[in-house]
């Protein structure tokens, strides 16, 4: 007993007389402290031990007694400007370049949302939704195919891999509007084996209808294409008078244009998706949606209005009601009988996104 606590006590004291007499670089206490005011003292430790552990493979007991003095002078000035940018509150994520989703590493960069946690309550819902046990699916052996689904507004693909990943079998198409996301979705598909279909597509025009950019050859879900079983979005859904309440992070350097809808029409993408999949889902087929907790109800009685059947509601991790799930309604003659969902065409709000 003894023997060990003379190591115990000699490996502490080498890490304080490191941490004390470096030749060079910065103690770990120096290196988070330059993070404070702008972060808490534990998260600024927090990001610092990520930081470091993740891009120069340094441990928390090495970084305790050594700091950065195992560090050349290349990698001395990668760290400076990893710092500075963390100062200036951009995302730990894009710092890293990657985030972490379902069990997997997920490439992510400015310009596309960082995938959050509460996504992988989304996902398994979709995936406990097709287990042959408890689906609202038929299984895979009764309908003859895997299921097909669509994911719009893909950002960096976590949905839409972790949806080819999980349901075997799974043909799965990404929509969104950015080309720089469906790049990162294309990346993060082909370094974590996942065969997906990428089109740059916009959900929303001034009818409410689906449009396609310039330059697409042509739309899923079209005259001679097999419908969805599946669609799934996790649309922007966050008004503009909500921003005040936003940590500078998210305001400063994620894309507004995934984030913010009009204060006057917060429900528009909702409104859009379901006036496509009530003609584009199979009989049997699914719609998911992620929501501001504050509209979850609100979008639950859209698609119950609309003729959506079976709409069901699901808590986050945190309590939060935030998700929400439907059977496509009957089959329907044409344009005209979609007048029970929200007539919410007006859009012209959304040229402010890009603000």
């Amino acid at each position: 007993m003894s023997f060990l606590f003379c190591i115990a006590f000699g490996f502490h004291y080498l890490c304080q007389y490191n941490c004390h007499h470096q030749m060079e670089g910065f103690s770990y206490q120096q290196l988070w402290q330059q993070l404070v005011p702008l972060y808490e003292a534990g998260e600024a430790r927090a990001l610092i031990r990520m930081l470091m552990e993740t891009r120069f493979g340094i441990s928390m007991s090495d970084l305790l007694c050594y700091g950065t003095s195992q560090l050349d002078e290349e990698q001395q000035e990668r760290l400076d400007k990893m710092i500075s940018r963390l100062q200036a509150s951009e995302p730990i994520q894009y710092v890293l370049g990657e985030a972490q989703f379902y069990g997997r590493t997920f490439h992510v960069s400015p310009g596309v949302l960082i995938p959050r946690p509460e996504t992988e309550v989304l996902c398994r819902w979709i995936v406990e939704s097709t287990a042959p046990a408890s689906t609202p699916l038929p299984p895979k052996e009764e309908s003859g195919k895997a299921p097909r689904i669509l994911d719009i507004g893909c950002g960096s693909g976590c949905i839409a891999v972790t949806l080819a990943l999980e349901i075997e079998g799974a043909q799965v198409t990404a929509w969104d509007i950015s080309p720089k996301a469906l790049e990162v979705t294309r990346r993060n598909a082909d370094s974590l084996g996942a065969h997906i279909i990428t089109e740059q597509c916009n959900i929303l025009s001034a009818s409410g209808k689906l449009a396609a950019l310039p330059g697409n050859s042509g739309l899923s879900g079209n005259s001679g294409t097999p419908p969805y079983d599946i669609i799934v979005s996790n649309p922007p859904y966050i008004c503009r008078h909500e921003a005040v309440d936003m940590h500078p992070n998210v305001l400063r350097h994620e894309p507004h244009e995934a984030l913010f809808v009009p204060d006057t029409d917060p429900l528009c993408f909702y409104d859009a998706i379901a006036h496509y999949a009530a003609t584009h889902l199979s009989p049997d087929g699914l719609l998911f949606f992620e929501c501001n907790a504050a509209y979850t109800e609100d979008v639950a009685r859209l698609l119950t209005e609309g003729g959506y059947r079976d709409v069901a509601t699901h808590d986050d991790d945190f309590g939060k009601t935030r998700f929400v799930r439907a059977h496509n309604p009957p089959k329907i003659k044409g344009p005209s009988d979609l007048s029970d969902l929200s007539d919410s065409s007006d859009l012209s709000d959304l040229s402010d996104l890009s603000d």
